[in-house]
């Protein structure tokens, strides 16, 4: 396939998401460019902003297997990874596979269960397998994790330890959704006469896994690797900042940029996509001074002055 044929395919996709999900479309094109960068995606909003609705979608129009994990302050590790049982016919125990083993995994609301049972989940979004009484079995690729959190000042939450923040290659925020939007989406209920659009399968998850490979081999120019590592560095030195990214966000941001530069149609990165990246890359790696973060200043907010800030390479 030829690299049109592929931006073809990605669009086919996020427009079949938009069916479902009105009003979203750079969000949309984010999550879907996480996913060809083989990252799991961390959702932050208030309750009721599709964000349950936008992970099945995707699942639904990449045609993989898709479940779901409600965290609760009562669920165990064992309610994610499985558990072995002691089958009485043969005397032993046969494993029982939790709904970890899928492709994309839903994990909802995933700050209202404790650390502990977070933290299950930290051994499988690293290294795509999962170790139970000494046995490791590997999951079935492509293996995406979509968790979605309310904000920190939501009674009954625990913040993510830094560790598990990490493993996602990015934050995301839906956002109410603007008048005509949510105009749209009355009007849609009225033809349908459901709450659910059925979002049907556009790609196989086989063509998803060349799609990620594919954007292994997009080509970034040293300049742009400059560029990439000029940004990150910045967080680390901003006045403002208790603790810059760490290298893992400049991975994150070399990642997202080819399969950005994949997503429109492009077999090298330019600094355009570098920007339309970074701040869903790095947002969730930084920690504000305290007085910043007193002022309401957002990590986003700094990200973007980096950007501004930082000299542009020409391509």
């Amino acid at each position: 396939m030829d690299l049109d044929e592929y931006r073809v395919l990605i669009e086919g996709v996020i427009g079949e998401v938009k069916r479902a999900v009105i009003g979203k479309d750079d969000v949309l094109k984010k999550m879907m460019v996480t996913i060809i960068a083989k990252g799991h995606i961390l959702i932050e909003d208030y309750p009721g902003l599709a964000k349950t609705l936008i992970a099945r979608s995707f699942s639904n129009a990449l045609g993989c297997d898709f479940k779901r994990i409600q965290f609760t302050p009562d669920l165990l590790p064992m309610d994610i990874l499985g558990t072995f049982v002691f089958n009485r016919d043969k005397m032993d125990f046969k494993f029982l596979p939790g709904p970890i083993f899928t492709n994309i995994l839903l994990a909802d609301e995933i700050n209202r269960a404790p650390p502990k049972t977070q933290s299950a989940l930290l051994e499988a979004m690293q290294e795509y397998q999962v170790t139970l009484e000494g046995e490791t079995k590997k999951l079935e690729m492509p293996f995406i994790v979509i968790a979605t959190q309310n904000p920190i000042e939501f009674e009954g939450t625990y913040p993510l330890p830094e560790a598990q923040l990490d493993r996602f290659l990015v934050k995301i925020s839906v956002g109410y959704p603007s008048k005509d939007a949510e105009i749209s989406m009355l009007e849609n209920r009225k033809k349908v006469n459901s709450d659910y659009i059925i979002v049907n399968n556009v790609i196989t998850k086989e063509k998803l896994l060349e799609m990620q490979e594919k954007a292994e081999n997009i080509h970034v120019d040293s300049s742009i690797e400059d560029y990439i590592v000029e940004i990150v560095t910045r967080t680390r030195k901003n006045e403002q900042v208790e603790v810059g990214s760490s290298p893992r966000g400049t991975l994150a941001i070399f990642k997202l940029s080819r399969a950005m530069a994949l997503a429109n149609g492009r077999d090298f990165v330019i600094p355009d996509d570098v920007k339309g990246v970074a701040n869903m890359a790095l947002s969730h790696r930084l920690i504000l001074k305290p007085e910043p973060w007193i002022r309401g200043v957002k990590p986003e907010d700094i990200i973007e002055k980096i950007l501004t800030s930082t000299p542009v390479p020409k391509i």
